[in-house]
């Protein structure tokens, strides 16, 4: 038996059924034409594009693949509303773990959470870490609340208990870092280290206040209030890459809004501490009387000698000079601001003070880093128990 058709086009039959989907802005009636082999194949494509508008599905992009409206949106969104910091951290999970992935080419409308979760599965299995796994998933989610919002899928396939992240019967600690704090006998060999140093009240600064290395970096001499003894965290440089829309890079240099809101915070100073930065602050002033009109007054407390900022690689290579000095085993920048913190609770102070003083955006933070550091303190919480069973 024929089939049925009812239109000829370059030289082929189709059957062409039509469907109004609104009106115009003139009131005019708005029709879309539907094509198939048969006339059951032309109703049922009709039938999935208005079924589709009912439920809120924007059909066109049904069609889009992950990747091709992943892209769109980091690079037209995301881009515009998040700092270039994180920004460089989002484009770096799309190039690694999106744009030559299984997922890219999947039609955005077809994906499913099974598809996601063996994708996980498979990357677990070469080796990539919870951490690693659970931000993907994480940039993944917010896509896909993104293309709901807009119509694109009908459900977030990341969303639920569709997917589980993968990982091992040990525990693994978030954005784990290796924490080495410095002992006393250190902090003394390493304060030694730095008599005539020329940022000898940069390392003790970071080691009294525990400000995180852009913190410093960025702190002015306008943010230090001498007679209260206390700075306030405002900004926070870091070198970042510029990445623009055709994957060009740009090393730059920035100064921010710190990462989270807590991280903005009035830090108190030791009192030990004022008289250096005095000090520190007469040495500059003398810099800039030597460098004239090269100078760069920018009040900044931490320059060069000419004023500018100090590039983070120079930084690190004093770090590393005043370390091999006090014969200290080279340990990260960071584990200042750990040591820091690891001496804040041995004094007996609270874990939600010390969360407030490291600018943490909640104390759970707080309490996973230095729980794995403090076997000291929890030994000695344990003996106070002790009368209970004498």
């Amino acid at each position: 038996m024929a089939v049925k058709v009812n239109y000829s086009k370059n030289g082929n039959e189709y059957y062409r059924v039509t469907a109004t989907i609104g009106r115009d802005a003139n009131g005019k009636l708005i029709r879309k034409e539907f094509y198939g082999k048969s006339k059951k194949e032309a109703e049922a494509k009709r039938d999935e594009y208005l079924n589709g508008i009912r439920n809120g599905l924007n059909v066109d992009f049904k069609n889009a693949s992950l990747g091709e409206l992943f892209h769109l949106w980091l690079f037209e969104i995301v881009k515009m509303r998040t700092k270039p910091s994180t920004f460089e951290r989002y484009e770096g999970i799309y190039r690694n773990y999106i744009k030559n992935s299984p997922l890219y080419g999947l039609r955005l409308c077809d994906i499913k959470s099974l598809q996601i979760q063996r994708y996980y599965n498979e990357l677990f299995t070469i080796g990539k870490s919870s951490s690693i796994i659970k931000n993907l998933n994480k940039l993944l989610k917010a896509f896909f609340n993104y293309a709901l919002s807009e119509g694109y899928i009908l459900k977030n396939p990341c969303s639920g208990k569709g997917i589980v992240i993968p990982k091992n019967d040990q525990i693994e600690i978030e954005n784990e870092e290796e924490i080495n704090v410095f002992t006393n006998e250190e902090i003394d060999r390493f304060k030694k280290a730095l008599e005539n140093n020329r940022l000898k009240a940069l390392f003790l600064l970071a080691l009294g206040t525990g400000l995180r290395q852009g913190e410093l970096l960025a702190l002015k001499w306008s943010d230090i209030d001498f007679d209260k003894k206390e700075l306030k965290v405002q900004r926070s440089i870091k070198k970042v890459s510029l990445i623009n829309n055709d994957a060009s890079r740009e090393i730059k240099t920035i100064i921010q809004v710190p990462k989270t809101k807590g991280s903005l915070r009035t830090v108190p100073i030791p009192s030990s501490l004022i008289p250096v930065l005095k000090e520190h602050k007469q040495k500059q002033a003398l810099e800039k009387i030597k460098a004239g009109p090269s100078y760069n007054d920018n009040d900044f407390v931490f320059t060069t000698e000419l004023g500018n900022n100090i590039d983070v690689r120079n930084l690190i290579r004093a770090y590393k000079r005043v370390l091999k000095k006090a014969n200290i085993p080279y340990r990260k920048f960071h584990n200042l601001r750990h040591t820091y913190a690891t001496k804040l609770f041995e004094a007996g102070v609270p874990l939600k003070t010390v969360s407030e003083l490291l600018g943490h955006s909640n104390i759970a933070i707080t309490a996973n880093i230095y729980t794995h550091v403090m076997p000291k303190e929890k030994t000695t919480a344990a003996e106070k128990l002790n009368k209970l069973f004498s």
